[in-house]
């Protein structure tokens, strides 16, 4: 996969890319990030991207231009080097909110570009270049770049060959539309708390059958929202039984 992100401030951007799982993806070839400032499309001689919006208001806005020749510009380069031109990501307060699904999606395409707002917000023309518009919350940050690490590990965690174990992406809370049941590792006793005997036990059959009924219990008191029956075994279904019968 290759990624684009067009950002005013590529240096918030270059530390956690390469980083941690990102930073070992790249090594490997697994993904290629490119940084563009869109500051460099600008055409007026001062190089500036915002101007003061039309009606009256507070604060800049980013202008279309700048944004939508970046866009052009890199998809361009990408198609030259064999990726498709992909979709392109607005980060925006306003958008649909990012989940693990949507991270799925975005993980089976081969190119995508992100746009990093900033200042009071953009001309609405940048619109006709984007194809997606995301948010990672109902907050208010400075500007994308944030949004767009977010989004981007969230991605690229399910990309083939990215994480050392594939089942680790799919053990992940959200996964499943559940949250992931709780771990643990040495010591056996903690501060006087032991770990469950049946993930000692070694009888893997039993093992499944906890963590997914701590799976559901965890789900079901922390963020029941995601506990959608229908989409459950006939197992969990009898594990949510017990554990709502448990807690009434």
């Amino acid at each position: 996969m290759k990624i684009d992100i067009l950002s005013l401030f590529p240096e918030m951007l270059n530390g956690p890319l390469h980083d941690s799982i990102l930073g070992k993806a790249l090594d490997r070839d697994l993904l290629r990030v490119a940084i563009t400032n869109f500051r460099d499309f600008s055409t007026n001689k001062h190089h500036n991207v915002d101007d003061t919006p039309y009606g009256g208001g507070a604060g800049m806005l980013l202008q279309p231009q700048p944004i939508c020749d970046a866009v052009v510009s890199t998809q361009e380069t990408a198609e030259h080097e064999g990726y498709s031109t992909g979709r392109v990501i607005l980060t925006d307060p306003g958008g649909k909110r990012f989940d693990q699904q949507a991270a799925a999606e975005l993980a089976q395409e081969d190119h995508l570009t992100f746009l990093c707002g900033h200042y009071e917000g953009y001309d609405e023309r940048i619109k006709q270049v984007v194809t997606d518009e995301y948010s990672i919350g109902d907050y208010v940050l400075t500007g994308g770049e944030l949004p767009t690490l977010v989004m981007i590990d969230a991605i690229c965690r399910l990309l083939p060959g990215v994480l050392g174990n594939e089942q680790s992406a799919a053990d992940d809370s959200f996964s499943q539309s559940l949250l992931e049941a709780p771990q643990y590792t040495r010591p056996a006793v903690f501060r006087g708390q032991e770990v469950p005997a049946v993930l000692r036990s070694g009888d893997h059959q039993k093992i499944a059958a906890w963590r997914l009924k701590e799976s559901i219990r965890k789900t079901y008191l922390k963020r029941p929202d995601l506990i959608h029956e229908q989409q459950l075994s006939e197992q969990a279904k009898r594990f949510l039984a017990e554990i709502r019968a448990e807690n009434l």
